[in-house]
């Protein structure tokens, strides 16, 4: 079965399905990741790397695979001192424990920091240097080891993705680096594993995994692939995550409930990050990365902060794809010629939803530092595939809207 074929027939109560792209072998389902040791093996890599973090350790599911990989044969080395939004530091930290146990295969256990963090070590090990050497695209000359991705929130998508995300230890701006031998060779999306998720985190990786479908929608870099994967993602995670949230609110307990609607949300994160890959990200991310690099807002705060502001703008240039949202949501009628003013406004409740902020002074934000913000924000790399230009005014007046 092919992605596409997926988003098209996909039963999401039925159980694992496995599925190829071009670059990354898909197993979707409740209890897939048991099979983790079985498709390693598949792998043939012998001395296993587990990227993951304290969080995943005191859940279980890094004892977990530790137990499914050992089970297989393999050698497990863990390093699961990765941190939120991971930096060049813990790329370091975490290669030094992969070249003294000389391993061959790598598996990423987590949200987006710990899978980023897998690839910028394995960026380094089988290339060198530094991850700034790999800052942009396709600069990685030597072949990568094999990854398995495993996500445990609905977030980032980060396992459809060919792109490690790293902040600089010093100026704490995140670089994408890109390579499409960096993509996973396998992802497996178990929907058990995020229902160990904070309300919080569930909450903030879930307005991102929307922020990436809406985004990638729109983008200057747009291909129909691309659109077909963003729009997929929005009809999935529209519903599914006020159903999640209000699932966890109310205490509701009925497991198959529970597990339909994480599964949804795992998959929609899922098809936004292939449309990602497809087709980037826009100005909402590019606003996002100063305020995480200075406020330390994190990563999915920022972005329902700055997303409606960032749809308003851009609704003069793409009100049309704007609508093909509105109406998958039915947010406004067929005929209203203001689908953007809803889907922005649909992002706020949202927000309001899990009772993340909505303006940056109740963030902290400050006004004095809005102007550096923004030429930050005018040299990030998604600003330039924003369908309506941007630069250093613009992005700052996005910034003062948003206070």
């Amino acid at each position: 079965m092919t992605a596409l074929d997926l988003l098209d027939n996909l039963d999401d109560s039925a159980g694992p399905v496995s599925l190829n792209s071009k670059q990354t072998q898909v197993l979707f389902g409740p209890g897939s990741s048991k099979r983790l040791g079985e498709l390693a093996r598949e792998l043939t890599g012998q001395r296993v790397l587990l990227v993951t973090d304290q969080g995943l350790a005191q859940a279980g599911h890094e004892q977990h695979a530790v137990e499914s990989l050992k089970a297989a044969g393999l050698q497990v080395t863990v390093f699961d001192e990765v941190r939120h939004d991971p930096t060049t530091a813990d790329v370091e930290r975490g290669l030094e424990v992969a070249q003294q146990a000389k391993i061959d295969l790598i598996v990423g256990l987590g949200g987006g920091s710990s899978m980023d963090c897998a690839k910028g070590i394995n960026f380094l090990l089988t290339n060198g240097g530094h991850m700034e050497d790999y800052w942009g695209i396709g600069k990685a000359s030597k072949p990568m080891l094999p990854l398995i991705a495993i996500p445990t929130t609905a977030g980032t998508g980060s396992e459809a993705q060919s792109f490690a995300l790293i902040a600089n230890s010093k100026t704490h701006m995140k670089m994408a680096c890109g390579d499409k031998k960096a993509a996973a060779r396998i992802a497996i999306l178990d929907p058990e594993l995020t229902l160990s998720m904070p309300p919080s985190v569930c909450a903030a990786t879930g307005i991102d995994a929307i922020s990436h479908a809406i985004e990638a929608h729109v983008t200057t870099a747009r291909t129909p692939l691309s659109q077909r994967f963003s729009r997929r993602a929005w009809q999935l995670l529209s519903l599914a995550f006020p159903a999640v949230i209000c699932e966890e609110q109310l205490g509701h307990t009925d497991r198959t409930t529970l597990l339909t609607d994480a599964g949804a949300m795992l998959l929609g994160a899922h098809f936004a990050g292939a449309a990602i890959e497809n087709s980037m990200l826009g100005a909402a991310h590019a606003l996002a990365n100063p305020l995480s690099a200075h406020f330390g807002l994190t990563h999915g705060v920022a972005i329902a902060v700055m997303l409606p502001h960032v749809i308003r703008f851009n609704a003069s240039l793409v009100n049309d794809l704007f609508g093909e949202f509105a109406a998958d949501a039915a947010l406004c009628p067929a005929d209203d010629p203001r689908p953007g003013e809803f889907l922005a406004n649909r992002i706020t409740e949202l927000a309001d939803l899990v009772d993340l902020p909505t303006c940056l002074s109740a963030c902290g934000v400050t006004q004095r530092m809005i102007p550096v913000m923004a030429s930050e924000a005018a040299a990030q790399w998604t600003a330039k595939f924003n369908p309506r230009p941007v630069d250093a005014l613009s992005l700052e007046e996005l910034y003062k809207c948003a206070m």
